[in-house]
């Protein structure tokens, strides 16, 4: 089963072994209600998760203790990909890997090959020997066709276009 990247450990939370998981997507919701998270590629069932200041809380059923779980800290998050509840339109990040990607003119503009997430997430777009990391805002995302998968993008002016490395 796909998993799907939706945030990172923090830190440890109080004394029972409660875990601060910091979203990649501060808005995101795809915490509320699982069942299963997988901490650092191992599955962990939740017993409890909560919303906190931009954050989550999630009471993992094999942590019961603070050591337990500050020995987490830093560890990826994961979620199968089956628990998320997106409506049709919407699209996760990673489902953009492969697609090609074209100017509003239809001129091509290369294939993302990944997505770089951070404080300013970026598609990063390969075109012949050109790499491009355009990031993830609606002023350059103009479309998505996943049926075509292509993504229409209208670039900034002077955007850098490094070697392929």
């Amino acid at each position: 089963m796909a998993r799907v990247e939706v945030g990172v450990v923090a830190k440890a939370h109080g004394v029972r072994g409660e875990v601060v998981v910091v979203s990649h997507d501060p808005a995101s919701t795809a915490l509320d209600g699982v069942a299963v998270v997988y901490v650092g590629g191992t599955r962990h069932d939740v017993t409890r998760a909560r919303p906190i200041n931009g954050a989550y809380l999630l009471q993992l059923a094999a942590v019961t203790d603070r050591d337990v779980a500050g020995r987490l800290r830093g560890a990826i998050v994961e979620v199968d990909r089956d628990q998320l509840d997106l409506d049709d339109d919407e699209v996760l990040l990673v489902d953009l890997v492969g697609c090609r990607c074209a100017l509003v003119d239809g001129t091509p503009w290369g294939e993302i090959v990944a997505v770089e997430l951070g404080a300013q997430d970026r598609l990063i777009i390969h075109h012949g020997g050109v790499e491009r990391q355009l990031p993830v805002v609606d002023a350059f995302i103009a479309g998505i066709d996943m049926e075509a998968r292509v993504v229409t993008v209208t670039p900034p002016d002077g955007l850098p276009e490094d070697p392929v490395p």
